[in-house]
């Protein structure tokens, strides 16, 4: 190899791959070890062949070479592979070149087990490899498992046998072109496993097709397939995500009394192992197949698009609500979550909180994936209802067209070799609908509830002392599930703040969850350190729980509870209604006891920005100090801020029916900031109520009464 061609072509392919929107993240780079490695990979697409080698060689700062199909060696691509250190597989000097660069330690190997790309990502058939191919299929070779048994051997034997037959050991240095046999030292052989997990995986016309189209005549449909899928990956953006696996040293594999005689015996002429070592050889190579290409796909990174396909693949019925595959999807990746129990490597999306599947799909992930399936044929969407054609979801794919007609297909075979993740999937697949409900709910309230725990016990190790632990989130049973309400607390306040409001409601047979909004209901320090965002989830888990309840879900809520009911209502448009007390439209509505006036937030956040806060709370007076804080956070107040500045621009998005309850003389929200909040609703059934009272929390009191009538009256109407 010529190391300044190798470095000047490494800068090209640097280029190219800062030109792409591949979104390329490592993982397990601490397990590449010392020694000579050859790089056992999963091989999808042609860029591999280009982009790897430049991002092992940043992490080794030894040269890569890598075998290659010997039919890419046409034209100019072949200087430039000789550039970049690719080697054709049918090379005549290939072997000799791989155990040289192995012996001395000069170049590191990438080898793709498979044969050849496996652009239908099949690799399992009942139960063992088997790799599919354009001949139909075949085990994965082990060719990098004898190479790097034989590397090893030698080295052993040159080692061993070096002071007793100098002139044997010359020779064989002399064969490989090896100057001193001190080289070999210190430098044991490794096979490394390596994961490429493409998402998402699409292929459309795109600018490079459409050139090539146009340049090349009758072009080859493997051509066109391959420029579309690849191109359209790297001009439209794919996460790639190469995961480095557990270093196999080859000397565990080289043991044995049959092993040590053979280190003693002299090699034959034109050999580099003895024959009589052949067939314990190509056993052990196939032994060490089997853990490398088993490790290679168990680290597979399971993201969104391999659980929609596999759930279309295992759901026994030909029609399944959106709702429903959504269900099964959040279910399974929370599950999935814990990585020791489920042995499975997660894409960073799905490391994330889920509840946007069941909420909004806020992201994208559901819609991609339908909008794909059904472009495809794969499913037929009505009214909900996704219709499946199972004669798209089979195995038999074209080898060459699968990327572009069967992609749904391609997405579920890459995780068909993932046992445990396969398990999780068919039990949920085959899981009643109602019993799937039931586990999201239970999942939810034990999830807001070990929250809830959590910062408490957080908390009270600081110092400041934590309030109630009654303060929890809670679930009132309603007499039938036709209707349910999320009721949400105010700002500074907890559950137990609308506690009667809830017991009322559930009075006359509706379900009532009470979320906690995140830093509530434990300590001031604890809600100095939460964002909107945080207090927004907690709604949104409110809500996935009467959802999976109720037939029906109406959101309520307490002044900057309520707007963040509201938030949620301008995002899912299938709430029956929503009802709010004294919400405040602007930080300006507040009085100044509860939050600082315009002028002097200005100057705090300025003196943020520069150094931290030598007292960063205020001094409030709630209605009742059993409900609330007495202390407002500074970040709490920018925080609902924030919330305020989000909401107002959605405010005439939001089409439910809706109900504002205010009280007259409110010290705390002015009269106005309702108003004008009522008045933005796009809702074209709104009611605005004004009750005459002195107080904030107005659930709560002397009118307390008049004001559970009110939205008693407003949930019966709906």
């Amino acid at each position: 190899m010529n190391r300044s061609a190798y470095l000047t072509a490494g800068l090209a392919i640097k280029t190219l791959s800062s030109l792409s929107k591949a979104d390329i993240i490592l993982h397990g780079k601490e397990n590449i070890p010392k020694g000579s490695i050859i790089f056992v990979i999963n091989h999808f697409t042609r860029i591999e062949t280009l982009l790897l080698p430049y991002y092992i060689y940043n992490l080794t700062s030894t040269p890569v070479w890598s075998l290659a199909d010997a039919d890419l060696f046409k034209g100019g691509l072949r200087r430039f592979f000789d550039m970049v250190g690719v080697i054709s597989t049918r090379d005549p000097h290939r072997d000799q070149l791989i155990l040289r660069s192995l012996l001395t330690g000069e170049s590191d190997w990438i080898i793709y087990p498979e044969g050849n790309m496996v652009k239908t990502k099949k690799t399992m058939s009942k139960g063992e490899f088997m790799v599919s191919s354009t001949d139909g299929g075949h085990k994965p070779h082990t060719g990098a498992a004898s190479l790097a048994l034989r590397a090893g051997f030698l080295r052993r034997h040159l080692l061993a046998r070096a002071e007793k037959s100098p002139d044997e050991t010359q020779r064989f240095l002399e064969r490989f072109f090896i100057d001193s046999i001190d080289i070999l030292k210190g430098k044991p052989t490794f096979i490394v496993p390596v994961n490429l997990t493409y998402y998402p995986i699409r292929a459309r016309e795109n600018i490079a097709s459409t050139l090539a189209a146009r340049l090349v005549k009758d072009i080859p449909e493997r051509m066109v397939e391959e420029i579309m899928t690849e191109g359209t990956m790297l001009l439209s953006g794919v996460d790639l995500d190469i995961r480095f696996g557990q270093p196999i040293r080859v000397d565990e594999y080289l043991q044995g009394s049959d092993m040590q005689k053979e280190l003693e015996t002299p090699l034959p002429e034109g050999f580099d192992t003895p024959t009589g070592l052949d067939g314990f050889l190509r056993r052990q190579s196939s032994v060490v197949m089997e853990r490398y290409m088993t490790e290679i796909y168990d680290m597979t990174t399971v993201n969104h698009e391999h659980l929609f396909a596999s759930f279309l693949r295992l759901y026994p019925g030909k029609r399944m609500r959106e709702a429903d595959l959504k269900r099964r999807v959040f279910l399974a990746a929370t599950r999935l979550t814990d990585q020791e129990k489920a042995g499975c490597y997660l894409h960073r999306s799905i490391m994330e909180d889920q509840i946007h599947l069941l909420i909004d799909d806020r992201f994208g992930k559901y819609r991609n994936f339908l909008d794909l399936a059904v472009e495809k044929g794969d499913l037929r969407e009505d009214k909900g209802i996704l219709h499946k054609d199972r004669s798209k979801l089979s195995d038999l794919i074209n080898f060459h067209r699968g990327r572009i007609d069967n992609p749904i297909e391609v997405i579920a075979n890459e995780v068909e070799p993932l046992k445990k993740l396969q398990r999780v999937i068919f039990s949920l697949a085959w899981r009643p609908d109602f019993l799937v409900k039931i586990s999201i709910v239970q999942f939810l309230l034990r999830k807001e509830l070990a929250l809830f725990h959590q910062d408490c016990a957080r908390h009270a190790a600081t110092g400041d002392p934590v309030r109630k632990k009654s303060w929890a989130p809670f679930l009132l049973q309603g007499a039938t599930r036709k209707i349910g309400v999320v009721l949400v607390h105010s700002y500074l306040a907890n559950p137990e703040e609308v506690r009667q409001l809830a017991v009322y409601l559930n009075g006359k047979g509706i379900w009532v969850y009470v979320p906690r909004l995140a830093g509530h209901g434990t300590t001031p320090g604890n809600l100095a350190e939460t964002t909107c965002d945080e207090w927004l989830e907690a709604v949104e888990a409110g809500y996935a729980i009467i959802g999976n309840i109720c037939e029906k879900v109406i959101l309520g809520g307490i002044s900057v509870g309520g707007c963040l009911a509201f938030d949620l209502a301008a995002r899912v448009k299938n709430i029956a209604g929503i009802f709010v007390v004294c919400p405040p439209y602007a930080l300006h509505d507040f009085s100044t006891e509860f939050m600082p006036n315009i002028d002097v937030w200005n100057r705090i956040v300025a003196k943020v920005k520069g150094n931290a806060l030598e007292d960063p709370f205020f001094t409030f007076y709630p209605d009742d100090l059993t409900m609330s804080y007495d202390r407002n956070p500074v970040f709490g107040v920018r925080e609902v801020g924030r919330l305020l500045d989000h909401l107002r621009p959605k405010l005439d998005e939001i089409r439910h029916p809706a109900l504002v309850v205010q009280a007259s003389d409110n010290p705390v929200v002015d009269q106005k900031g309702s108003r004008q909040f009522f008045d933005k609703l796009g809702s074209r059934k709104k009611q605005y109520c004004l009750i005459d009272s002195t107080r904030h929390i107005i659930v709560n009191g002397e009118e307390a009464g008049e004001v559970h009538r009110l939205i008693e009256n407003f949930i019966r109407d709906l």
